[in-house]
């Protein structure tokens, strides 16, 4: 495995966690922890995205980390 598969990997993890513990009533959608692990596994499956120079996961998880980043400004605002 090399240093990006895991960075990719990891991020992706982070993604399906997120979303499993937001299915299974465990986080919220609003919840800080909920944005964060969002923002971050989006923001490391983009890199990882970049390092292998594969353009539409590039597209895919940057427009995810910068929702996400609207989300966590959003949640940060209403604090």
């Amino acid at each position: 495995m090399t240093t990006t598969d895991i960075i990719g990997f990891i991020g992706v993890t982070i993604l399906l966690i997120a979303y499993f513990l937001n299915l299974t009533d465990k986080i919220g959608k609003d919840s800080l922890v909920y944005l964060q692990m969002n923002f971050i596994g989006a923001g490391l499956a983009c890199l990882a995205s970049v390092l292998m120079k594969y353009l539409p996961f590039i597209i895919l998880e940057g427009c995810w980390t910068i929702v996400s980043a609207f989300g966590l400004l959003k949640y940060i605002k209403q604090k």
